[in-house]
């Protein structure tokens, strides 16, 4: 491993039609990258140097981690849209390639792997991290399914809490609708009694005032038959001084006459 630089491990299981599948594994830097191939009974291997990855880069008119992440992309996961191959390339070598597309165009891929003089290390190395990898993956399954367990029950704790919660609610909301609807029946009840004594209030003292006008029409009445018995009554007075005053003043003149 190089001072200061971040190193990554891929295995992928490449399966090529009409062929067995092989197992093709990266160890990836920042500037350059190995890898190393089998099918089980044979190894490869390839070293992509640090000029060689420039070159490469340049051709391709790509930065260099540009270039090694398109690698570890198709190298470390199988792509369904890519073509994969690795076919003999002459004297013990073979060529490993894969295809894609940039900017609508296809493009290809090709490194050139050497024999290995200890294939079984190769393969015994190659076996090694996939097992480590499996138990890793296994490992983390476990710890996964543990977390997921304790998510579930904690989810259900709170899943109950909530309905607790609801309830409560409901429960309260209707103890509160309750009292309330008791308080709005009774000022309702208090409404309806103000409003009904305002009713006879007002209707006795319609009744009251009725009475006195009434009771002033009854004296005006008898206030003007009083009058106008005065009025007879001084009539008949007058009426009556009248006939008197006329026999005495002929009476004088009789008297006078017979002077």
């Amino acid at each position: 491993m190089e001072t200061g630089s971040t190193t990554r491990h891929t295995c992928l299981k490449l399966e090529i039609p009409s062929t067995e599948p092989l197992f093709v594994k990266g160890t990836w830097f920042d500037i350059h990258f190995d890898l190393s191939v089998t099918d089980g009974l044979r190894a490869w291997v390839c070293k992509a140097t640090e000029e060689e990855v420039k070159e490469r880069a340049a051709q391709w008119d790509q930065p260099v981690t540009e270039y090694i992440e398109l690698a570890e992309r198709y190298l470390g996961f199988q792509q369904p849209s890519s073509v994969y191959q690795f076919v003999d390339a002459g004297d013990d070598y073979k060529r490993l390639s894969w295809t894609f597309e940039k900017e609508g165009t296809k493009l290809e891929w090709r490194w050139k792997f050497q024999l290995s003089p200890d294939s079984r290390k190769i393969t015994a190395g190659i076996l090694d991290f996939l097992m480590d990898a499996n138990i890793g993956l296994s490992e983390e399954v476990v710890r996964k399914t543990q977390s997921f367990k304790k998510l579930k029950v904690e989810a259900e704790k709170c899943l109950e809490q909530s309905e607790r919660f609801t309830n409560e609610k409901m429960e309260f909301e209707s103890e509160i609708y309750a009292k309330f609807l008791g308080v709005l029946n009774s000022k309702k009840a208090k409404l309806r009694e103000f409003r009904d004594q305002l009713s006879k209030q007002e209707i006795a003292g319609k009744a009251s005032m009725d009475e006195e006008e009434s009771t002033d029409k009854t004296e005006s009445y008898h206030s003007g038959s009083g009058a106008e018995e005065s009025e007879e009554e001084s009539a008949k007075s007058l009426t009556s001084s009248s006939k008197d005053v006329p026999a005495g003043r002929g009476r004088g003149q009789k008297r006078a006459t017979r002077k």
